[in-house]
């Protein structure tokens, strides 16, 4: 079978995950109404693909080192996985709930492992951690940088015009540097396992991955950006810029680390600490159940899904 058929399902995967996660950059400016989607969304897809040629390289090779020592040596075993965690997102996407991207890849790699009887868990604490300290970070950066600036505006208020000018520059210096976080650490994610498997090189799987996600962001964004931007709680202006800065960071930690881990998670865990910063009132406890629902379903969905693939391919060779 000819290369892009078996590239096609990261790229199917980085699709699912632009459409998904763009609202974690600009999502906030968007529901607030101070940057247009369209801008929002074009910027997001260019930024996305800078991050993800230029910082991406690190989480593609400690994903590309997982994936195969969990079992997945050839092409076909690549595409499956990925084609897998893709499906996953996408339906989560559809229900407008903000997942875990990376939590959606892990589970899909174990669940081959599972089914090839090659289960390794050498790596999993350390994703694990970031996953738990991912949230609990960007929650403790937002609440900090939401006291912070009420404890300057108490001292000084500035002009509104100006007030308005710097909240607005915010939401585009944030939004950038978190698009950029979002390429550099989730492109893995999309190609990593191909480099794993000797199909792509780093390069092009960084290009690639990056243009898929960049498309998603264009296409299919519109819905999460507006859960996010809403669903959990009322955020001002000056407020959403504090919230996209501080994910943003908690992400770019992690893209340097070379762990991909839940830019959706950062930013809800950032949303969650400026409600905390104005009362625990303000927070939507509802929606932030669901989206923990959707967080603990998603690796498992996608582990069984591919547990099933790996069973059924096997069979087939004759494993």
């Amino acid at each position: 079978m000819p290369l892009a058929f078996f590239v096609s399902s990261g790229l199917f995967l980085g699709w699912s995950l632009g459409a998904n996660h763009a609202s974690n950059a600009f999502g906030i400016a968007v529901a607030t109404r101070v940057i247009k989607f369209s801008t929002a969304v074009i910027i997001c897809a260019i930024f996305v693909i800078i991050g993800s040629i230029v910082d991406g390289y690190a989480g593609i090779g400690n994903l590309s080192n997982f994936s195969f020592s969990n079992g997945i040596r050839s092409a076909m075993g690549a595409f499956l996985v990925l084609f897998s965690a893709g499906l996953t997102v996408t339906i989560m996407t559809v229900l407008s709930f903000p997942v875990s991207t990376s939590q959606c890849v892990i589970g899909s790699i174990l669940g081959w492992g599972f089914g090839c009887g090659m289960a390794d868990f050498s790596m999993i604490t350390k994703f694990v951690a970031a996953w738990v300290f991912t949230p609990i970070g960007a929650m403790a950066v937002g609440f900090l940088l939401c006291k912070g600036v009420e404890f300057l505006l108490s001292r000084y208020s500035p002009p509104l015009l100006m007030f308005d000018y710097i909240v607005r520059a915010g939401y585009y210096i944030a939004g950038i540097f978190s698009a950029y976080s979002l390429g550099a650490n989730a492109v893995a994610n999309a190609t990593g396992i191909y480099v794993g498997v000797g199909l792509l090189e780093p390069f092009p799987a960084a290009l690639l991955g990056g243009i898929s996600i960049a498309v998603g962001a264009l296409t299919y964004s519109k819905k999460v950006m507006f859960t996010i931007g809403e669903g959990i709680t009322e955020l001002s202006p000056l407020t959403g810029v504090l919230v996209v800065l501080s994910s943003a960071l908690a992400v770019y930690f992690y893209a340097l680390v070379g762990i991909p881990v839940s830019t959706s998670q950062a930013v809800v865990g950032a949303v969650i600490g400026a409600g905390l910063a104005r009362g625990t009132n303000t927070v939507h406890l509802k929606m932030v159940r669901n989206i923990l629902i959707a967080w603990f379903c998603t690796p498992t969905l996608a582990g069984m899904l591919t547990w099933g693939m790996a069973l059924a391919y096997n069979a087939r060779i004759g494993v």
